[in-house]
């Protein structure tokens, strides 16, 4: 995350970058959660496909990508990096999910994306979310969750440039 961007609570900075871009979503704040299983006991939403965000990176470091699938689904980095091109993938740092999403662990979210302003960052969205009448995302924190549409989320990404690749994720 670039060091002039101002020192904003993130969902504030989420939630203006949303306004500004005329893209609406509906907010839900809650208790700080780090697990699906959290998510689950203690966010009561009734709308928006659930998702989980994977942060990794290739081999060399070089590339960096950012996984949005089900927040059920069982990701095969293996297979994903085979089919992909982008060869063997794991989990990329701390350092390097606040260096190119600006989110801590727990955290991860496509928000992070308007953080990603030199597109240093790969989007790459399971079908199965891609065609969901909505979705539910952290704006940048997990205290809150919003909620957009598919639309919202079309436009997000548009508004940043980010091109995601829509693919069915493999699973194990």
């Amino acid at each position: 995350m670039s060091a002039d961007q101002p020192k904003q609570n993130p969902i504030q900075r989420a939630i203006s970058f949303l306004e500004a871009s005329g893209i609406s979503y509906e907010r839900h704040d809650h208790p700080a959660v780090f697990t699906v299983d959290e998510v689950t006991e203690l966010v009561s939403i009734s709308r928006g496909a659930r998702t989980k965000n994977l942060f990794v990176r290739d081999k060399k470091g070089r590339r960096h990508v950012l996984i949005v699938v089900a927040f059920d689904k069982k990701v095969d980095l293996m297979a994903l990096g085979e089919m992909t091109g982008l060869g063997r993938l794991s989990f990329a740092s701390r350092e390097r999910l606040w260096t190119y999403l600006g989110v801590e662990p727990g955290s991860v979210t496509i928000m992070g994306v308007i953080n990603d302003r030199d597109h240093h960052v790969e989007v790459i969205i399971d079908q199965e979310v891609w065609e969901a009448p909505a979705v539910r995302c952290h704006p940048l924190l997990n205290t809150c969750t919003v909620v957009l549409e598919q639309d919202g989320l079309r436009h997000l990404l548009h508004s940043t440039g980010h091109d995601p690749m829509i693919l069915n994720v493999p699973s194990k």
